[in-house]
């Protein structure tokens, strides 16, 4: 289990006060998470972030910094995001204990994210895109605002839970070894982009007035979970339907 959780990535987009960045290493680290990625931090490295990480400044001095969530989980199988509000999307919403066993079973496969906004706003649709699930801790009705440590902390410490009560890691393993590998993320945008040139070139897309076609595209295929070789296979079949046989 050690090893899945080695696999699970927190992701923090935006983030405003490096104390946040701190406080969430110190939450990931107490519950054996260590692989932290910034999206576009407003300050970071800080020394605000180094004190509020009480002994954690490992996994900073680690810290990925990119630019944008497409970079932060290019490379993960499974990508859940957290969202105290919900939106227009289609794919599942998860409370933490299903997302915490979720991600430790697709993380048997590969890479997975666990994705955090920003302090004030949370993830924008657009980032929202990138998740195949969506997790919702169950505050009361009349005050959803959780610090961003607080919830980095809830998730965490929902996949040490798992990961202590969870299947035997022998069978987690053999079951991972014995179907296709999942498509990462990168595999998958390219699919969107290929989708959306052969939809064009057929003319089901106008990309004058492409309304929620691809939104709602991208929703089915990420609750689907493809393969590798399902997209691979897909993507063959958009490269004949653009030439017409």
């Amino acid at each position: 289990m050690e090893e899945r959780l080695n696999r699970v990535r927190v992701v923090l987009v935006g983030t405003t006060h490096p104390g946040n960045i701190g406080s969430a290493a110190r939450a990931m680290k107490a519950m054996g998470v260590t692989d932290l990625v910034l999206v576009a931090p407003e300050r970071f490295p800080h020394a605000d972030a180094t004190a509020l990480a009480s002994g954690a400044d490992d996994l900073l001095a680690r810290a990925r910094v990119v630019d944008d969530v497409a970079a932060a989980v290019s490379d993960c199988v499974w990508v859940v995001g957290t969202s105290a509000r919900l939106r227009t999307h289609s794919v599942p919403v998860l409370g933490p204990d299903v997302a915490a066993g979720q991600a430790l079973e697709n993380a048997a496969l590969g890479p997975v994210a666990l994705v955090f906004g920003r302090e004030h706003s949370g993830l924008t649709n657009t980032e929202l895109d990138y998740c195949n699930a969506f997790v919702q801790i169950p505050t009361v009705a009349d005050f959803s605002s959780l610090n961003l440590a607080g919830s980095v902390q809830v998730m965490t410490y929902a996949l040490r839970m798992a990961a202590l009560t969870g299947m035997d890691p022998g069978q987690a393993s053999a079951a991972g070894e014995a179907r296709d590998p999942l498509a990462t993320q990168d595999e998958m945008e390219g699919l969107f982009r290929h989708f959306e040139q052969a939809l064009t070139t057929i003319e089901v897309l106008d990309p004058d007035n492409p309304r929620n076609l691809m939104r709602r595209l991208r929703h089915l295929y990420m609750r689907a979970g493809l393969t590798g070789s399902e997209v691979r296979m897909l993507r063959g079949i958009l490269t004949h339907t653009e030439k017409g046989r």
